[in-house]
C-alpha cells in the first residue's frame, strides 16, 4: 500500500503494518485518518503544530 501526497508517493506499507493501517483507517473520521497517515509516514509531533485562527471551533 502506498500513501500519496499530491500524487507523489510518500511511503510504502507492506504486510502486517499495511493491514493494521487499513483496519484503523476504515473506522476513522477525517481527523483520525489524517493522524494515522502522519504516524505512518513519520511526520508527526514536530513541535511546530498550531491550530490556525480559522480552524478553531
Amino acid at each position: 500500500m502506498v500513501i500519496l501526497y499530491h500524487e507523489a508517493p510518500v511511503t510504502l506499507l507492506r504486510g502486517q503494518r499495511a493491514q493494521q493501517f487499513l483496519d484503523r483507517a476504515s473506522a476513522a473520521d477525517d481527523g483520525a485518518l489524517q493522524q494515522l497517515m502522519a504516524r505512518a509516514t513519520g511526520n508527526f509531533k514536530r513541535g511546530n503544530e498550531r491550530v490556525g485562527k480559522r480552524s478553531r471551533p
